[in-house]
């Protein structure tokens, strides 16, 4: 049987949201429920993934927009201005989600389907945090959480940041849902960051042919660290791939805590061994086969 997922994203800014959001609509074990997006400008993010829902021939899946500012609005939302470029045109201003706001939807489907929904959150945790404080049984109801977020600095990556940007841009958020006690796995910068898109990846998915093929290579292309270096790195895919074959990556379990304040760590994912006063909190990735990711990536995107 299918695994009913539903994705939380902040799509537009970095392309990786893009090529998760592709590479679930291109797996058959993936029965896609429903798409929720946070931070910013949600409803030009929500018009990203009707657009490509419809160039997939997936319109039925519908998309909700959900909370656009950190949760307790401590901090500036991060915008880089080009979300959107090269997919959205005139026409697509017309484009609306759902009416139903995404933590409405997220609360509603998960208790409908009791031990059913795989929630995979890959943009700040915005929409989680307030859907586990309305409805406590949220939590305990869920098949699985797969968040993209985090750096926890393991062995031999002292070259990551101490935070990572869907965390930070809502530490408090991300504690509420670290803190809910939901079955999670945490896919960091530890192993994202050894994952890559490349030239001739891209080029293999343009050659797939159809409009969506087309729109999801030139939003590789157009995503600017790509333009400047000619590959950009798999973060949210890397999280998305873990639903559909999990032994892409070996985990650790782990207690983990979110840092809410101080000048140099606001926001950093602290990990330390689990104890009985501080059990494991999530699995989390901590090795991953990259090779066969990213073929596996590139396979199922040009098919």
């Amino acid at each position: 049987m299918a695994i009913g997922v539903i994705l939380d994203t902040d799509i537009g800014t970095d392309v990786d949201d893009c090529l998760a959001l592709s590479l679930l609509l291109a797996s058959p074990e993936v029965d896609l429920l429903g798409v929720t997006c946070v931070y910013g400008d949600v409803s030009l993010r929500a018009r990203m993934v009707l657009k490509l829902l419809e160039l997939r021939g997936r319109s039925d899946v519908p998309v909700m927009a959900g909370a656009a500012v950190p949760l307790l609005g401590k901090r500036p939302v991060y915008w880089a201005g080009h979300e959107g470029k090269g997919l959205l045109e005139p026409a697509d201003e017309g484009r609306r989600p759902s009416p139903e706001h995404a933590v409405d939807f997220l609360v509603r489907t998960v208790l409908e389907r009791p031990g059913q929904v795989h929630l995979l959150a890959i943009g700040p945790l915005t929409n989680l945090a307030l859907a586990f404080r309305r409805e406590p049984r949220l939590a305990g109801q869920l098949a699985h959480l797969t968040i993209m977020g985090g750096a926890i600095r393991g062995p031999g990556r002292f070259d990551l940041p101490y935070h990572e940007h869907n965390i930070t841009c809502d530490p408090e958020a991300a504690h509420v849902v670290l803190s809910a006690g939901a079955p999670t796995t945490l896919v960091p910068l530890d192993v994202t960051t050894r994952v890559r898109i490349r030239a001739e990846g891209v080029a293999r998915i343009r050659a797939g042919g159809t409009g969506f093929h087309r729109a999801v290579a030139d939003q590789v292309e157009v995503y600017p660290p790509f333009a400047r270096r000619g590959w950009t790195h798999l973060h949210d895919p890397l999280a998305a791939a873990t639903i559909v074959q999990p032994d892409l990556v070996t985990i650790e379990p782990l207690h983990l805590d979110v840092e809410l304040g101080g000048e140099h760590a606001a926001g950093a994912t602290l990990a330390r061994v689990p104890t009985a006063e501080a059990p494991a909190s999530a699995e989390v990735a901590l090795g991953v086969d990259a090779a066969r990711f990213e073929e596996f990536l590139v396979r199922r995107l040009a098919d």
